[in-house]
């Protein structure tokens, strides 16, 4: 062909393009059983436990006021002093102081210690054989014509 090409002469030179095409499936290579177990171990847990009680004393009194004392609050906070009234009917109205409660908040402590049962899994994998060979699976990929079209 070079050899008959005249020196003005138009030379065609074809072009040729190539296309790809990718496609994706699934491909088992490989399946795994997993064994789930279960163990119990106790643990022996220590802890101290802060809390609060409460303590109510009744103090009585029994005196008559003219009006309604408001609760208050004694030895810094420390107690807290509710009256008690008790109205009295009669041709006239009397207020009487019957009683006061006393309420201190006291803090406590305690240790305590518990056996608690801890539970732990544990996994483990089994592999488990495919029904094709790894070297069939590169087959699969790339066919004999080399294109990469798996169809």
């Amino acid at each position: 062909m070079v050899g008959d090409v005249k020196a003005d002469a138009e030379v065609v030179v074809p072009l040729v393009e190539e296309h790809l095409t990718i496609a994706r499936r699934l491909v088992e290579i490989g399946r795994v059983r997993v064994h789930l177990s279960t163990a119990t171990e106790d643990a022996l847990v220590r802890e101290t436990l802060r809390g609060e009680r409460l303590e109510v004393k009744r103090v009585a009194l029994g005196h008559e006021v003219a009006t309604a004392p408001a609760a208050q609050d004694e030895e810094d906070g420390a107690v807290l002093v509710v009256p008690m009234l008790e109205g009295i009917l009669m041709v006239g109205r009397r207020l009487v102081f019957k009683e006061k409660l006393r309420i201190r908040c006291i803090a406590t402590t305690r240790t305590v210690e518990e056996t608690i049962p801890l539970r732990r899994q544990m996994a483990s994998v089994e592999r488990l054989s495919t029904a094709a060979p790894a070297s069939s699976l590169e087959a699969q990929i790339r066919p004999e014509g080399g294109t990469g079209d798996p169809t």
